[in-house]
């Protein structure tokens, strides 16, 4: 009988280590598993999607507008994080070709970029004076250009517009006149009905077939983008 308690009591002892270091081990593979695959912060940034006014002949479209996938692009002309997801998107059509296309909707953060509303405006006139191949060529080397943050001098707005082939005097004298105040306000008032303060730019809405699929926020890397436009084009 005294043997047997004896028994009983090595037993438990054991048996009580043996659970112990069970249940460690247990924790210590599930805390490995869920640190072996952390959310991805890029991930992260392709969040749930307002609704937004639909894309119309009125608005800037590079490429084909009935292109499998159209990506409507909230920006602002000062912004480096606009001007570095402008040149990732011009990769990107220039991969994809005619199954995307590109809509540039002005929103200039006044309140950091002062010079942003006047470049906008600058933009339309650059549209008004050369059609649709200005704009983008105006939007393309105003980028390539600006040191962003505010910091691009206004003066080099009419050189742009003359190395694009505009005729300096008219555009000047548009731009002078805000004659495009009330369509960049449009925009400006477009961006806030879906919370573009809280957003910043880039503020980005992926359609697939003309239905709103995903957003995109921030200047999200080519690879990255690849990889999920990848997915849409199949």
């Amino acid at each position: 009988m005294d043997e047997e308690k004896k028994k009983r009591d090595y037993i438990l002892p054991v048996s009580i280590v043996i659970a112990a270091l069970l249940i460690s081990l247990s924790l210590f593979y599930s805390v490995g598993k869920k640190e072996e695959h952390p959310p991805s912060k890029e991930a992260n940034q392709l969040q749930t999607l307002p609704v937004i006014k639909p894309v119309t002949q009125d608005d800037h479209i590079l490429g084909d507008p009935r292109a499998k996938i159209v990506v409507v692009e909230y920006a602002d002309l000062e912004c480096p994080f606009c001007k570095a997801f402008h040149n990732t998107m011009k990769e990107l059509l220039s991969l994809y070709q005619s199954k995307m296309a590109l809509v540039y909707r002005h929103y200039p953060l006044e309140e950091i970029h002062s010079k942003a509303r006047n470049e906008a405006e600058a933009s339309e006139c650059a549209a008004s004076l050369g059609g649709e191949t200005a704009f983008w060529s105006f939007v393309d080397r105003l980028f390539m250009i600006t040191p962003s943050n505010n910091n691009l001098d206004p003066a080099e707005l009419p050189k742009i517009a003359q190395y694009i082939g505009l005729d300096t005097g008219a555009f000047s004298s548009c731009l002078k006149n805000r004659t495009f105040r009330d369509k960049v306000q449009r925009y400006v008032d477009d961006g806030n009905a879906i919370d573009m303060k809280s957003r910043g730019t880039p503020f980005s809405i992926v359609l697939v077939d003309g239905v709103e699929k995903q957003s995109i926020s921030g200047a999200l890397p080519f690879d990255t983008l690849k990889a999920y436009f990848d997915t849409l084009v199949r």
